[in-house]
This record gives C-alpha cells, structure tokens and sequence, in this order.
C-alpha cells in the first residue's frame, strides 16, 4: 500500500491545521527572537567584542520582541485551539515524494550480479528553534539548515570514484580509503560559519598495478590528509604509506576512513534533531533531487494518549528525518512513553521503514529494514535509555513480523541514530551490555565498554567548536587523525557517580565519546545473503554546522545463486 504524501485524513483537516499553525508562528517567531538576541554562540561574541552597540541592540531587541510578542499572543491562542485537537488524527509523518526513474528507485546490482553496495549515513544536526539552539553554541538554525544540505547534496551526489595505487610498500587490499582522486576545481559551500570546499568533478576508475610507481600516479593527488599540493611519484608513494599505516588491515577488521566529505551514493540517509519545520522544509528542497522519498516532521504533538506517548504535552517532533533512493514500502512511527525532563518536551521515538531495494536474479522482490531513533539524553538515566532499547528491539520484531513477506528476498536490517550514550564511559555501564548488541552488530566496538582502536568519537565540546583546529571540513580531519587534538576537541568519557575517572587503559588510544551508532543485523536478512562491512566512515562536512561527526557505514551484500 503507497504511503500518502499528507499526513492528515483529507484536506479539510490539513487547511484547519495550516491555518492553525499561520496563527501560532507570528507568536512562536518573535518568541524565538526574544531569547535568541540575549544568548550568543561563542562565534557571535568574538565577533561582538569590538561592537560596542552590542548591550543597546540586547536592550532594544528585548523590549521590541517582547511587545511583539504580547500583542501577538491572541493570535496565537485562537491558532493553538484550532492546531492542537487536530494532532489526534495527524499520522506522526510528512511524505515527500520525488518524480524519479524506476531505475534510480532500484538497486540494478541483485538483477545482473546477485550482489551490491549499500551505503548508509547518520548525522545529528541539532536543528532546534534558533533560540533553542543556541544553548549548544549554535545559531541561525534556517541558514544552517540550507547549508547542510547543499553540502551534504554535494557529497552523496558525485561519483563513487575510486583509483587505488599499489606499490611494493603497498601491495595487498587496499581500504576504500586508500583512494585517490584527479585535482579538481572546488566550489564553496558554507554560510556565515565558514565554508568548506567541495569538489565538482572526478574522472574514471583507474587501477594502477602493484609495481608499477614509475609516473603513473605524478598526475594524482591525494583525496586525504597529505597536502592538496603534493606533487611527484616520490611524494605519491610516500602518502600511500602513510595512509596505510593509518588504518588496520587485520582480517578481523574492517577499513575504516576519516572523510571530509559524506560518501557518494548514499542510499539512505538519517538525520536527528530536525526539530524546526523550516528547517525540514529547506534539507527536503535541497535533497529531493538525490533521494526521491524522504519522511520528515516525524512524529506527534500535544496529548495523544492514542499513539502509545506519555501524557505529557508535546511542543516538539522527534526531530527524525529519512531520506531513501528507494521507495518505501511501509513506515511505522512509535514515541517513547518513558521520556523525562526537557526530553518529554519532543516526541521521541522509533521509526520503522520497509524499502524495495528492486529484483533479484530469480525476479523475487528483494525489500530492506531500516530503523531509526534518538534516545534520552540526560546523563546518568541509563535505566531510561535501557527501558527504550528494550521498545525499540520489540518495535522492530513487531514491525518485521507484520511486514514481512513469503515471496521476497530481505538484503539488510539497519538501525541507527543518536543513542546518547558511548561505549567508554563508566557511567554508560547498563547500556554497553544491552542485549541489543547481541541482536545487531556494531563495527566500531570491540566488546561492552571497549572501543576498537581506531574509532573515533562523534561527540564534540561545544565550546571550542569554531576554533581553527575544527572549523573547516579539512582541519577537523586532521585534528581527528591526531590523539594530542581529538582529547581537546571531543568530549571525554563520563565518570561514574563517586568514581574517578581512569582513561585510556595503559597501552590504549584516546577516542572519546561516540554517541552516534549505525548497527546491521544479520540474523533477520535472507539465508541465501552474505553480508560484509565495506568501510565505516566518520565525516567532517559539517564542521562548524553541528557539534556532531556524522558516521557512515558501506555494507556489502552478496545472494548465493
């Protein structure tokens, strides 16, 4: 059954609620200002040390933003009684849905070859009302929110290029990391934060044979940490090196990379704390024409008993957002009933999706599970979190076993998200040893409590996040790459109640903590499927936009014949 693209019955019901909401934002609006002229990001008050206008524009912009928002706030009510009633039957979801090719919908890989990449990504963009936002030292939510995603357009939509060097220093199986890629021009992509450069082109897939380094690779540069300006075979081999010595090549691990771009072809895309429907609105215009089916304003508002929520009143969506290459089959929605605190303010939750991935070899219909969520946040409530891992695998087992068909081939079971809680942190014991990782698999953690050594976290301070160590794509790559950086720049491990805090091990890196997991299960996908992970990435593009790294994950899946 097709998913509608309103999310109210009919359209009497949708002109109430948007005439609703026409009354409401006036108020909302000069509401939002009035807060947001009083509390600046640490960006805005370098900027303001040298304007002494700065204490007359907070007294002026207060009392202006307050007048308007008294006169406005009748308005605002008679829209409240009109917006409220009806939350009861909005389903918790917004479809948006691109006219596209049926083949840029399918995967044409299962129907020539049996198998095929899929790559996934997940990003907390903290795109809260621009007052709201501020308290996690970021402003200017709507330009924010246009700018991410222009550059995150432009990296999932270039070309999967990959030209691999081999040398005798270098002979074996490359990572997908260990790529390079032709110079190119560079266009900018930024706001009032920064800019970050984003390359337009890339030429052919060129394989260079293992010994071969006299002068194939002098018209190459390195797509990575070495200079943008190395030139040379000398130079070449020298950084395929290095690279090298970066990443681990044991059989039992996976390739691994430190991007400063989101991976090309995205197949499906999760977004978290997309709170703001502006905001939604701008990322939905600026990534339709790359993923033709996005759900976005996921979730329900005021009291609504009815869809499993706490009774408390909801002012926020659970700031969910998917976009897909392929079209959605189903999609299911349910909000944690255990929320406390500001977190009971938004309806966080669980989304289920069913994706038709296209045809096998064999014509059977080959479908997808994607889930994703935001968990608690307050630290030191992991019994909380605990409480909505344990809905979340039940949600999932339901949503599977209601959805599932005889007839069709099921490739991947994905979940992903912000889960607020890492897995070093001595406060995070109850978490790390979650059955939940007993059903899915997560390629960056080595056991309960213990990262693999290459992982890096996902968490930045928030204080220091425009400083030039990380305010550029290029530099936050290598502040990561960099142990000395990374332990003033991600935000360390959390100590347990009366515990001091001892970290890392002897002998161990320092990582830091990462909140933002993509896990797969292998369990739940067909028999006849292999499943291989490809390459995990960690991605600067957002730097100065969000105070999280985003994470991807490429899994490979192969179908015996």
């Amino acid at each position: 059954m097709a998913l509608k693209t309103s999310p109210f019955p009919n359209p009497c019901a949708q002109g109430i609620h948007a005439a609703g909401w026409v009354l409401i934002l006036p108020c909302f609006w000069f509401l939002d200002r009035l807060i947001a002229v009083c509390k600046l990001t640490t960006l805005e008050r370098q900027q303001e040390d040298t304007c002494y206008l700065y204490p007359l524009k907070v007294f002026f912009g207060s009392i202006v933003f307050f007048t308007l928002f008294i006169v406005t706030a009748p308005i605002a009510l008679l829209g409240f009684l009109l917006w409220a009633p009806l939350q009861a039957c909005r389903r918790p979801f917004c479809y948006h849905r691109e006219t596209a090719s049926l083949q840029s919908e399918t995967h044409r890989g299962f129907e020539l070859e049996g198998k095929a990449s899929f790559v996934f990504a997940s990003a907390n963009l903290c795109l809260l009302p621009d007052s709201l936002a501020r308290f996690n030292n970021l402003g200017h939510t709507q330009q924010r929110a246009a700018t991410i995603g222009e550059c995150i357009a432009h990296g999932v939509g270039r070309p999967n290029i990959r030209i691999f060097i081999d040398s005798p220093s270098s002979c074996g199986t490359p990572s997908p990391s260990d790529s390079v890629t032709p110079a190119t021009s560079v266009s900018e992509c930024g706001d009032a934060n920064r800019a970050a450069t984003i390359p337009k082109s890339f030429s052919d897939v060129a394989d260079v044979p293992c010994g071969d380094t006299k002068d194939t690779s002098t018209s190459f540069q390195y797509n990575s940490n070495q200079n943008s300006n190395q030139q040379g075979g000398k130079g070449q081999r020298s950084a395929s090196r290095s690279l090298l010595s970066q990443r681990l090549s044991t059989r039992d691990d996976v390739p691994w990379e430190v991007s400063t771009m989101f991976p090309s072809n995205v197949d499906i895309l999760c977004l978290e704390e997309v709170f703001d429907k502006r905001a939604a609105q701008k990322l939905t215009s600026a990534l339709s024409p790359l993923f033709a089916h996005i759900l976005y304003d996921v979730g329900g508002y005021a009291c609504q008993p009815p869809c499993g929520c706490s009774s408390s009143f909801k002012f926020f969506n659970s700031g969910l957002f998917l976009a897909s290459r392929f079209p959605i089959l189903e999609a299911q929605y349910h909000c944690f009933p255990n929320s406390k605190g500001e977190d009971a303010l938004a309806a966080k939750g669980l989304l289920s999706t069913k994706v038709l991935i296209g045809t096998n070899q064999k014509q059977k219909k080959v479908t997808g599970y994607f889930n994703c969520t935001h968990l608690h946040a307050p630290e030191g409530e992991g019994e909380i979190r605990c409480d909505q891992l344990n809905m979340v695998t039940k949600w999932i087992g339901d949503f599977q076993a209601a959805n599932r068909q005889p007839d069709e081939e099921v490739v991947f079971d994905v979940l992903c998200g912000d889960f607020n809680f890492d897995n070093c942190s001595p406060d995070d014991t109850l978490e790390q040893n979650h059955n939940l990782f007993e059903e899915y698999k997560d390629p960056c953690r080595a056991g309960p409590g213990k990262e693999k050594p290459w992982v890096i976290g996902t968490l930045l301070e928030q204080p220091t996040m425009y400083d030039d160590d990380v305010n550029t794509p290029e530099n936050l790559k290598r502040t990561l790459e960099n142990e000395m950086l990374r332990k003033r720049y991600i935000c360390p491990p959390v100590p347990a109640t009366g515990s001091p805090l001892v970290y890392p091990e002897t002998d161990q890196p320092w990582i830091g903590r990462r909140i933002d997991y993509i896990l797969f299960r292998e369990k739940s996908i067909s028999k006849h499927c292999q499943t291989e992970v490809e390459e995990v990435s960690f991605i600067t593009q957002l730097a100065g936009l969000t105070d999280h790294i985003p994470v991807g994950l490429r899994l490979n899946v192969k179908m015996d014949s």
